[in-house]
C-alpha cells in the first residue's frame, strides 16, 4: 500500500518498494498451493487435511482456493458468497485482530494480517485468467476489500459467531452477503461473460502470469479512475449485446 501510494513519480523507488513488500510472492504461494491441494484431490482422487497454526488464517486461505479451482458451484455469485460465509465467518477468521477495526478494534499491531484481502488479490487472478469462468465481477471483489474494513454491515465484525452472537451483532446489523444478493445489487455484480463450465480452472502461478492488482490498490489514482468508467462502459455494452441476443433467440423459437 506504501508503494502504490508513493507520488514520487521515482521508477527505481516504485519497484524496489514493491519487490520489498513480497505480495505477489505471497499470491504466487498461496495459488501454487492451492493448486497442489486441488491437484492432489481433484486429479489423484485422495483426500486431504488443511492445517495452519491455528486454523483461521492460511488454512482458509488454501481451501478456499482449493474449492473455486475445483468446484463450479463455488464460482457462482451465490456460490461464492456462501463459501466466504463457511470458510471465512463461520470458521472463525478473526476479522477485527487481523483487520483492526479502527474504534471497535483493540488487536495490537503484531495481530494484524491482510490474509482476507491476500484471498480477494488471489481470486481477482483466478477471474483475470479466466474471465468466463467465474460468476461475479471484479467490481465484487472491490466491495468485500472496502467493507472487510469499513462496512455498515455487521458480516465482518468481531473475531468468530460466539463474539457476534454474544454483542448482538447479528440482530443489530444486516448480513453484507445478504445485501449482495439482492436484485439490484446482484445485477450489478454478476460477469455479464459468465459460462458455466464444470472442469477446474488451473491457475498458472508463472511470474510473468501475476499481475498488481491495479484496481484495487491503485483506485485512487486519476487514470484508475479513468479505467473504471471505461470498463464500466463496457459492461453497460456486454449487459445490452447479451439482453439482444437472447431476445432474438426468443423471437427465433
Amino acid at each position: 500500500v506504501e508503494a502504490c501510494g508513493d507520488e514520487s513519480h521515482n521508477m527505481d523507488r516504485w519497484l524496489s518498494k514493491l519487490e520489498n513488500s513480497k505480495w505477489l510472492s505471497h499470491v504466487q504461494t498461496a495459488l501454487s498451493t492451492a493448486g497442489l491441494l486441488a491437484e492432489c484431490v481433484e486429479r489423484d482422487g485422495h483426500s486431504a487435511l488443511v492445517h495452519g497454526y491455528e486454523g483461521t488464517d492460511c488454512s482458509l486461505l488454501i481451501s478456499t482456493l482449493a474449492q473455486l479451482i475445483m468446484d463450479p458451484s463455488c464460482r457462482t455469485l451465490e456460490g461464492f458468497l456462501g463459501l466466504l460465509e463457511r470458510e471465512w465467518v463461520q470458521a472463525g477468521h478473526p476479522f477485527q485482530q487481523r483487520c483492526a477495526h479502527s474504534a471497535f478494534s483493540h488487536a495490537r499491531l503484531h495481530q494484524e494480517s491482510p490474509v482476507f484481502l491476500l484471498l480477494l488479490d488471489c481470486v481477482w487472478q483466478l477471474w483475470r485468467q479466466f474471465p468466463c469462468a467465474l460468476g461475479f465481477s471484479e467490481a465484487l471483489l472491490l466491495r468485500l476489500a472496502t467493507e472487510v474494513y469499513s462496512s455498515d454491515c455487521g458480516t465482518f465484525l468481531c473475531n468468530n459467531d460466539q463474539e457476534r452472537c454474544s454483542l448482538g451483532v447479528k440482530k443489530g446489523t444486516h448480513c453484507l452477503f445478504r445485501v449482495l444478493l439482492r436484485p439490484t445489487e446482484r445485477n450489478y455484480y454478476s460477469n455479464p461473460l459468465y459460462e458455466p463450465t464444470e472442469l477446474a480452472i488451473w491457475p498458472s502461478v508463472h511470474p510473468q502470469s501475476l499481475q498488481l492488482w491495479r484496481g484495487f490498490f491503485l483506485r485512487w489514482t486519476p487514470q484508475a479512475r479513468h479505467l473504471e468508467e471505461v470498463q464500466e462502459e463496457i459492461r453497460n455494452m456486454v449487459i445490452e449485446w447479451v439482453k439482444a441476443a437472447q431476445g432474438d433467440g426468443a423471437m427465433v423459437q
